[in-house]
């Protein structure tokens, strides 16, 4: 056996624990249904490195992980959405589509590649209705998640989605919906991230033609301020000023936005 050689399986372990802990060095993104489409949510203290970023008509795009990488997924995806939508119609683009070719990219990198992704994306199509929608979550390796109702992916990811489903519900309205989000990303007794270091996004399946669009400014401080003051579900008690539980930071750098 030669000097320095790894079997292929120890390689591609190596490779997803690598990819694995870049991805938990950064914060948390929450993707959830709400009553008139699907919501976007992260914590993100930069106003130009965006982490949810629309890809087409009625596809949203949202990422964790090293910023230069999934920029450049971003970038594949919208060329390619832009492409077959003229080539053919705008209806044959789907998120189908292009979760499947971001599944084909990310799965050849770490396959051939020295150094896999450090990234994981979620790729979402709103529908006429709640049951036409689509959630695709995808991770370094290149797997693809058909995701229902709720995704949380980045940062202590478990615990993330482990409160968010104490709060979700089918149907929320979209205060609430931000509320429950909020929730869980804050980690037990800490502060939440105040309302110019998050970012958030729609697809609202009302608006006509384009169905992304930002919340930001006014509009979104009166939505956090609506969802504040909406009563917790029966059994949970309100929040108070002292913590119930130590809070638990996420290993790793502080996540300033320029790398996920």
């Amino acid at each position: 056996m030669p000097f320095g050689y790894v079997s292929p399986e120890q390689q591609m372990r190596d490779k997803a624990d690598y990819a694995r802990k870049g991805i938990a060095r950064g914060r948390s993104v929450v993707v959830l249904q709400y009553e008139h489409g699907i919501l976007f949510v992260a914590p993100n203290p930069s106003r130009a490195l965006h982490k949810i970023s629309e890809i087409y008509d009625r596809i949203g795009f949202a990422a964790v992980g090293r910023y230069n990488e999934f920029e450049a997924l971003r970038l594949g995806g919208i060329r390619y959405a832009d492409i077959n939508g003229y080539n053919y119609a705008r209806d044959d683009v789907t998120a189908r589509g292009l979760a499947n070719l971001y599944a084909q990219n990310l799965g050849q990198i770490f396959t051939e590649s020295m150094k896999p992704f450090e990234v994981e994306i979620v790729v979402a199509e709103v529908g006429d209705s709640s049951d036409e929608d689509h959630i695709y979550r995808l991770t370094f390796d290149g797997s693809v998640f058909d995701e229902t109702g709720l995704v949380a992916m980045g940062g202590q990811a478990e615990a993330v989605a482990g409160r968010l489903k104490e709060r979700y519900r089918d149907g929320l309205p979209l205060a609430e919906a931000l509320e429950a989000a909020l929730f869980a990303l804050t980690e037990p007794g800490g502060e939440r991230s105040p309302a110019g270091q998050l970012e958030v996004a729609v697809l609202d399946r009302n608006r006509p033609h384009r169905k992304f669009l930002r919340l930001a400014g006014p509009r979104l401080e009166r939505l956090l301020a609506e969802g504040a003051a909406t009563p917790p579900p029966s059994g949970e008690a309100a929040p108070s000023g002292e913590a119930e539980a130590p809070a638990t930071a996420p290993e790793g750098d502080v996540d300033t936005g320029s790398n996920g």
